[in-house]
């Protein structure tokens, strides 16, 4: 492991800003998971560890550039108080979109990327291998990618434009559940979704802006609303509460 020069450092702080494609990883777990993922191309590591110590991390670096650097250098770039004592600097190798062979998850508009985060892993958990993000907060987001503790890079993540999406639902005849609170109960639409023809087809559940909602467009070509039943006093539940309920719901019997 040899020490990083003080350019090779600068110029890291400098990409930190400027290249937005850019990962700064600061997560033992998530580092890695980005160093033996296909979906991620780490370029380098940076310790503040003697080798030693480094080695224990159990960190697969075959292939990949280690250099030791100062802690304070590492707090800068992963952009934490607390950084985990490494550091990997990778690039997120965009999926092509393509047709979901499972249910799928569509996020619109939504720009809280503990939500998004959230949303993912989730969505990885109960078996919504697909995400697509219209308009949202980018799956790059260092926020993102912590609070999905790794899963945005095993999941097939696209992200489009709405009118794209628009365009390649109805193309592909994509059938759609939005969340309202003017819904029909979610409990009851998936023991009526799964007793009849149509559980053989694959479901998307759109989940709207923190704010606004699903918007026209998106609405337009969802066949069916849902809500999740609350008790009074309450008027709606996180983004990323609501759709996680609704996604275990409808994967329900595939556990």
């Amino acid at each position: 492991m040899e020490n990083a020069s003080k350019n090779f450092i600068s110029n890291l702080k400098k990409q930190k800003h400027e290249n937005k494609s850019l990962l700064f990883l600061d997560n033992v777990k998530i580092i890695r998971d980005a160093c033996t993922n296909k979906t991620i191309d780490a370029k380098h590591i940076l310790t503040c560890l003697d080798e030693e110590a480094f080695k224990t991390l159990n960190i697969d670096c075959n292939g990949i550039e280690t250099y030791h650097t100062d802690a304070k250098t590492i707090e800068i770039l992963s952009g934490t108080k607390t950084p985990q004592k490494v550091l990997c600097v990778a690039y997120l190798i965009q999926h092509k979109v393509e047709m979901p062979k499972t249910n799928f998850l569509v996020l619109d508009s939504l720009q809280d990327p503990g939500n998004v985060g959230t949303l993912i892993r989730t969505a990885k958990a109960s078996g919504f291998e697909y995400i697509f993000l219209l308009d949202s907060v980018r799956k790059q987001n260092e926020k993102l990618i912590r609070s999905s503790v790794g899963a945005v890079f095993d999941s097939k993540v696209f992200e489009m434009t709405k009118a794209e999406f628009v365009e390649f639902a109805k193309k592909n005849q994509l059938k759609l559940i939005m969340t309202d609170m003017n819904g029909e109960n979610i409990f009851t639409f998936a023991d009526e979704f799964y007793s009849n023809k149509e559980s053989t087809q694959l479901l998307g559940v759109v989940v709207g802006n923190e704010g606004n909602g699903v918007c026209n467009e998106i609405e337009k070509i969802c066949y069916k609303t849902v809500k999740i039943p609350m008790r009074e006093g309450i008027e709606s539940l996180n983004a990323g509460v609501s759709g996680s309920i609704i996604m275990y719901e409808i994967n329900k019997r595939k556990f």
